[in-house]
């Protein structure tokens, strides 16, 4: 499969996500942190909460639970999770996405 993301993405640091299968390279603001998700299907990511963030699905799809609350998301959805709403997520596809959050530091760099 041809890749989604172009080299000038996949050249920003990598993120240290602690699930196997899933890749993201970080945009790092002062005030925020743009992540560019690369996820197989690797099923349930367990509910957890953490400051605001904003997404969007480039590719393949995810089931989102916020606040209880369970929908599909495919290529092109959109999806806010208020601060501090607890949330789960389920792949079972292979799903490219974009996440913004509000948190500066969601995310530390992977040291390899």
């Amino acid at each position: 499969m041809k890749p989604i993301f172009p080299g000038m993405i996949t050249n920003l640091p990598e993120a240290d996500i602690p699930f196997d299968g899933v890749k993201g390279w970080i945009s790092q603001s002062d005030d925020h942190q743009v992540v560019f998700l690369e996820i197989e299907p690797i099923g349930a990511v367990p509910e957890h909460a953490h400051g605001a963030q904003w997404g969007i699905i480039v590719e393949g799809e995810m089931v989102l639970t916020i606040g209880g609350n369970t929908k599909k998301y495919k290529k092109g959805d959109t999806y806010f999770i208020p601060d501090g709403v607890n949330h789960s997520a389920v792949f079972n596809t292979r799903t490219w996405a974009v996440d913004y959050f509000a948190d500066r530091d969601r995310y530390k760099r992977r040291i390899v």
